[in-house]
């Protein structure tokens, strides 16, 4: 398709931005065709490298290591080993991240013992989310969740409630400032939302929760490998997040805990499992946990996909790759694409409901469609793969590791042509 009369030549600007791109070489490191692939914000592409490595685990550790890989192949201690190469993509120094079960176990863990933490520090006398024991006050019965969540994590946080005997509040995250109080426990909050790519202010949110005494549990899926976190450095309490997105971990890789270091030894699971245990092979009937982040563990790690994460990470390894570098990327793409947009697209016809702050925005730009599911399904149909949201939401992710200029151009220019007819 030939450039519109009267518009900029935004093909040429694409070429001349790809060209410029420091991250531009990467994206040779993964396996893609020529579909315009804009769904890294639901299943990241594949490391053209991983199959290989995931042969070797296959025909190797488990085929001729057997029960050995446990302990020669590093099996055992995986799961500490893979939390700390992600610990550095969201702000965490190593020791405090551990990998295993699925996004939902680990917000449910860090949810209930946020809570349990936080009635121990005995009502207002808290120290707000710094630990130690506090003196009387209001009973902190009550959960906040961000109103706007994705499904799931409002029913976990549902059922902790009910465990723990709180209350349940969904909140607007801008709300959240004014409705903290001395009964406040835990927040639950999502870095990110899935269906509008909005940005919060976990900073600001996060020194807020604490100023109640409470304390701030982040959901972190759409965010982690997509622009810096800070977990360290703004104290946050606990964390979770999921792989497949943009640390392209593959279909179902498992998820991780974050448990601040200080808060680690009252870290108190909700489902401890032997492999939390202080001596796993004890086989002790009375539990104890371990020491450190081990304690977010529960039971047998998912070998097969913990280590083809492994492996999906060493594209962060390559010269050049930071999460700065990334987020710079993605804010030059999706800046891109609402330009390309506004160019190509009748007026009128969609509505971006994405931020355009920086400061607020993502790594997605979502657009609103009357006819959303329709639309989507034509565009995968001519080589542009994102997503769709009910009632009226086409969401477009941007994963600057294998995503350049000319795919957001291209993508544009076929959502033009759809929405044409």
């Amino acid at each position: 398709m030939s450039e519109l009369p009267g518009r900029p030549d935004l093909g040429s600007a694409a070429e001349e931005l790809d060209a410029a791109d420091p991250l531009a070489a990467l994206r040779a490191r993964f396996v893609l065709d020529d579909v315009t692939y804009l769904d890294g914000n639901s299943l990241g592409a594949l490391p053209a490298h991983v199959p290989a490595r995931v042969e070797d685990v296959v025909r190797r550790q488990w085929g001729e290591l057997r029960i050995r890989s446990w302990e020669e192949s590093g099996w055992w201690t995986a799961p500490e080993r893979v939390g700390d190469r992600i610990a550095p993509l969201v702000g965490a120094a190593a020791g405090q991240v551990v990998v295993g079960d699925s996004t939902s176990v680990n917000v449910f863990k860090a949810l209930v013992a946020a809570v349990r933490m936080a009635q121990e520090d005995g009502g207002t006398g808290g120290t707000g989310g710094t630990g130690g024991s506090g003196g009387a006050g209001p009973i902190r019965d009550e959960i906040l969740v961000d109103a706007t969540t994705f499904p799931t994590d409002g029913y976990l946080a549902e059922s902790a409630a009910r465990m723990t005997g709180c209350a349940l509040r969904p909140v607007a995250p801008s709300e959240v400032p004014g409705a903290l109080g001395d009964r406040t426990a835990a927040v639950l909050l999502n870095h990110v939302d899935y269906r509008t790519g909005r940005l919060h202010d976990l900073p600001g949110l996060t020194a807020a929760v604490h100023a109640a005494g409470a304390y701030a549990v982040w959901d972190l899926c759409h965010s982690a490998g997509a622009l810096p976190v800070g977990l360290d450095e703004h104290g946050v309490d606990l964390a979770v997040g999921c792989t497949y997105k943009y640390l392209n971990g593959g279909p179902g890789s498992p998820a991780y805990l974050y448990v601040r270091r200080d808060l680690q030894p009252r870290f108190d699971s909700p489902l401890p499992g032997w492999n939390s245990h202080a001596e796993p092979f004890g086989m002790r009937s009375e539990y104890a946990p371990a020491s450190g982040a081990v304690r977010g563990r529960v039971g047998t790690p998912d070998i097969l996909s913990l280590l083809a994460l492994e492996a999906a990470l060493d594209v962060w390894d390559e010269e050049g790759v930071s999460v700065a570098a990334v987020r710079a990327k993605s804010l030059a793409l999706t800046d891109f694409f609402l330009r390309c947009v506004g160019a190509y697209v009748p007026d009128g016809r969609v509505e971006s409901v994405t931020p355009a702050a920086h400061a607020e925005r993502g790594s997605q730009v979502a657009l609103r469609c009357d006819d959303a599911g329709e639309v989507m399904k034509r565009l995968i149909e001519r080589g542009v793969v994102g997503d769709y949201r009910a009632p009226d939401v086409l969401r477009f992710g941007f994963t600057p590791l294998y995503v350049g200029f000319a795919d957001v151009e291209r993508a544009a220019r076929v959502l033009a042509r759809t929405l044409a007819g």
